[in-house]
């Protein structure tokens, strides 16, 4: 668990998604976007979801919250939030008047861009108070108004700023404005869809900061979502690395940044400079993305992968367990608690593990 994300967790799930699958475009050509999907967020825990853009991260997110613009449609799933009291409803499921509800109340988005968010004829402060008084019907608007300056206190910036238009913001208190209006009714789970890519990285950190001491305070989790695995690893005490609409690892934060075992989070890994240690070149990752309209039976990531065998190319791996951990040259123990992954490479019986990938 990193230094920035050091609240303990319970094993409590708040938020479940199972086999939730997405398609883009109607008729019988679809484009299969998310194709079985299943991620559990428990409580208190902040999971970072990383990978290359384009491979669905967003989608998921949006997808999970039933924001999720035509032409994109659910074939199938469910999202299951555990409430306050215990009970667990599947948002896919709710009617629209329970939709709202739980909004904002319970899951808030802080979506990538804030200047696109914010509605740039408005003061901030009136976009507080009307998302405040949109679930709260019966509080008085001087109350609203109060809870809108607490609101900017909580994150750093001054009460005086609620008669500032969006523009007259930098970006990073636009980005601190939106992480206010996300937990103005203190959800239980807060969404987090790259906010600080656009920002510098001073700037990106005291936001980090900033949001895991509020998570901290308020109790609420987090799901992350990066393309950046560097930045996951100071935040989050879980990650989720996702390729061409699906999980392919999911492990502790500290054991997919020091020993990934999937060739592709090796590669994102390789792409980023090192936080410590020597300087080392950045390796990359050779190709492109596959098109999702036309993809190939078996791994997605085969044409890309550097460890490549005839199974990749026929047989789509399933995500699961590794069938061993190797703690050094030729040393194999029992399976990694926690690890999935989705690899031939840890399959049972597959052979000799790359030693890049089972350290």
């Amino acid at each position: 668990m990193s230094a920035m994300s050091a609240k303990t967790t319970t094993a409590e799930p708040v938020l479940e998604i199972r086999d939730l699958s997405v398609d883009y475009g109607y008729g019988d050509d679809p484009t299969h976007v998310l194709r079985n999907v299943s991620l559990t967020l428990n409580r208190g825990e902040v999971l970072g979801l990383a990978g290359e853009s384009g491979c669905g991260k967003s989608t998921l997110a949006y997808a999970a919250t039933r924001l999720l613009a035509p032409p994109g449609i659910i074939t199938s799933g469910e999202v299951l939030l555990t409430g306050r009291d215990g009970r667990r409803a599947d948002l896919l499921g709710l009617t629209d008047g329970q939709l709202r509800s739980t909004r904002w109340q319970d899951v808030a988005i802080v979506f990538q861009g804030a200047m696109s968010s914010l509605n740039p004829v408005y003061r901030v402060g009136r976009q507080l108070v009307d998302g405040i008084l949109a679930h709260r019907k019966g509080m008085p608007r001087v109350q609203a108004e109060e809870r809108a300056a607490e609101l900017l206190s909580m994150v750093g910036i001054p009460a005086d700023r609620l008669r500032s238009y969006p523009h007259q913001l930098s970006g990073g208190m636009r980005q601190r404005v939106m992480i206010a209006m996300a937990l103005a009714l203190e959800p239980q789970v807060l969404i987090m869809d790259e906010p600080t890519t656009a920002l510098d990285v001073v700037m990106q950190r005291q936001i980090l900061e900033q949001v895991m001491e509020l998570r901290d305070r308020l109790g609420f989790s987090v799901i992350f979502i990066t393309h950046d695995v560097s930045l996951l690893v100071e935040v989050a005490d879980r990650i989720a690395i996702m390729y061409a609409g699906e999980i392919v690892e999911q492990a502790a934060a500290g054991d997919v940044y020091r020993r990934p075992r999937h060739p592709y989070s090796h590669g994102l890994l390789g792409s980023f400079p090192p936080l410590h240690g020597p300087r080392r070149e950045l390796s990359g990752i050779p190709g492109s993305p596959p098109d999702l309209r036309r993809l190939a039976p078996g791994c997605p990531f085969a044409a890309r992968c550097p460890h490549v065998m005839d199974v990749c190319r026929t047989d789509r791996p399933v995500l699961g367990p590794t069938a061993f951990a190797s703690t050094g040259p030729g040393v194999a123990t029992a399976a990694e608690d926690g690890r999935l992954v989705a690899c031939h490479l840890h399959a049972q019986g597959s052979g000799p593990v790359p030693k890049a990938l089972a350290r």
